[in-house]
C-alpha cells in the first residue's frame, strides 16, 4: 500500500517540526510544504527535499492529508478547504479561534467521513499518561503554564495559546457540562491578554483553577490533581510524576487519627508510609509530537477516532471563549469604564502610590 501523501501547511516553527518528524512515521510520506513567504518556502524545500508551494491549491490533487501549522486565524479557512476536498486534516491547536468555526469543521469532517485531529500535544505527554490511574475521577485540578515571551503566536492571547492545553486536559477528565467560569487577565506587552487565570466548575463537581502567562521569567508546565484515587503532581517539562495514594481507611473515611496514634506530632513519617503512600517517578522520555503524528496516521487507516478529535478541540475552544468573555467583563475598579474593564484596563493607581496609601491607612487606624 502506498504511504499516505501528506503536506505541511506552514513552514514556521511548528511546521518545520512536523515536517522533520514525518520521516519517522510509518505509512506516511511528506510530499509538499506550503507557505506564502518565498524565503520560508526556499528554506523548507532545501531542508526537507520536497517541493514547496505558495498555495494549497497547488497540492490538493497530490495529497491524502495535510497538517495545518499556520497562524491560528487561518485554521478555519484552511481546514474547511481541505475537508471539502476530502482530505484528512491534522490542525494545530486551537482548532479555530471561534466556536462556530470549530463546530462547522466537526460537522464537515463527519459528513465527509474524514479524520479531523487537533494538536493538543500534552495528551501524549508521557508524564500525563503515567498519571492516568490517579487522575481518573479527579475532583480538583490546579495547573500553571508559563513561558518566557515567545515573540510568536501573537495572533491570539495566552488563553488560546497556552491555557488551552490545560483546558483540554481537564476536559479529558470529564464529559460533564461546565457549570460556571470565572476569569481575569491582562494584556501587558501584546495586543491580547498575556497573563490569565480561570476557575472552571463542572456539573460533576470537578473544579479546575488554571493559570497561564507568556511573560514569565521562569517557565513552568505543572498540574496537580486531587481525587478519590489520590493526588498527582505532574511536571510536563521535566517528566516527573509524584503521586500520593490513600489506603482503604482514608478512602472510606474510617481513618481515625486518635486511634492510629497517640503522638500526632511524630506521626508524619508513619502517615506517608502506611496511609498516604508517596511515590516519585521519573517518566521515560518520548517525543509527544511524533506520537500524535503516529496517532493521526493510524486513525486514518483504521477509520477510528484520534486521541484528540475535532470535537475535543471544539469543546476546548468553547470553554476558552467563556474564559475570554469573563476576562473582557472583568471590572478592575468599582466604576466600570473602558479604562477599568477587561484585559486592556489601565491601572488608576501605581504600585508605589498604593503602598503609601495602605501604609498611611494602617498608621491612622
Amino acid at each position: 500500500m502506498k504511504p499516505l501523501q501528506i503536506a505541511v501547511l506552514g513552514a514556521g516553527h511548528l511546521g518545520r517540526i512536523h515536517a522533520k518528524l514525518l520521516s519517522q512515521v510509518d505509512d506516511a510520506e511528506l510530499v509538499a510544504i506550503v507557505d506564502p513567504f518565498p524565503a520560508a518556502r526556499e528554506t523548507a524545500a532545501a531542508t526537507f527535499g520536497v517541493p514547496a508551494f505558495a498555495s494549497m491549491d497547488e497540492v490538493l490533487d497530490r495529497i491524502d492529508a495535510a497538517i495545518v501549522a499556520s497562524p491560528s486565524d487561518c485554521h478555519a479557512e484552511m481546514a474547511t478547504r481541505l475537508l471539502a476536498a476530502d482530505k484528512h486534516v491534522f490542525v494545530e491547536k486551537p482548532i479555530t479561534i471561534r466556536v462556530d468555526q470549530a463546530d462547522r469543521l466537526v460537522e464537515l469532517a463527519a459528513s465527509r467521513r474524514r479524520t479531523l485531529q487537533v494538536g493538543h500535544v500534552e495528551r501524549f505527554n508521557p508524564a500525563w499518561n503515567a498519571a492516568a490511574e490517579v487522575t481518573e475521577g479527579a475532583k480538583y485540578v490546579e495547573a500553571v503554564r508559563a513561558s518566557r515571551f515567545p515573540g510568536r503566536c501573537l495572533d491570539v492571547g495566552v488563553v488560546m495559546d497556552l491555557m488551552i492545553h490545560d483546558i483540554d486536559l481537564v476536559l479529558s477528565l470529564t464529559k460533564a457540562p461546565v457549570r460556571d467560569v470565572r476569569a481575569s487577565g491582562l494584556a501587558v506587552v501584546s495586543g491580547h491578554e498575556d497573563i490569565a487565570e480561570a476557575r472552571i466548575e463542572f456539573e460533576c463537581g470537578l473544579v479546575a483553577n488554571l493559570k497561564a502567562s507568556r511573560i514569565s521569567p521562569t517557565p513552568a508546565r505543572t498540574l496537580h490533581s486531587y481525587g478519590p484515587n489520590g493526588f498527582a503532581e505532574i511536571d510536563f517539562g521535566t517528566l516527573t510524576l509524584r503521586t500520593v495514594r490513600p489506603d482503604a481507611a482514608i478512602q472510606d473515611r474510617s481513618f481515625d487519627l486518635n486511634v492510629a496514634t497517640d503522638q500526632p506530632l511524630k506521626f508524619a513519617d508513619e502517615l506517608f508510609a502506611d496511609f498516604l503512600r508517596v511515590e516519585q517517578v521519573q517518566v521515560p522520555a518520548r517525543n509527544a509530537i511524533l506520537d500524535e503524528l503516529h496517532d493521526f496516521v493510524i486513525s486514518i487507516r483504521s477509520r477510528s477516532q484520534p486521541t484528540v478529535s475535532g470535537a475535543d478541540g471544539a469543546r476546548a475552544v468553547a470553554v476558552a471563549q467563556r474564559v475570554l468573555d469573563q476576562i473582557e467583563a472583568r471590572m478592575w475598579e468599582s466604576d466600570a469604564t473602558p479604562q477599568t474593564t477587561g484585559a486592556h484596563a489601565v491601572p488608576t493607581e501605581g504600585i508605589r502610590a498604593a503602598s503609601r496609601r495602605v501604609h498611611q491607612q494602617r498608621k491612622s487606624a
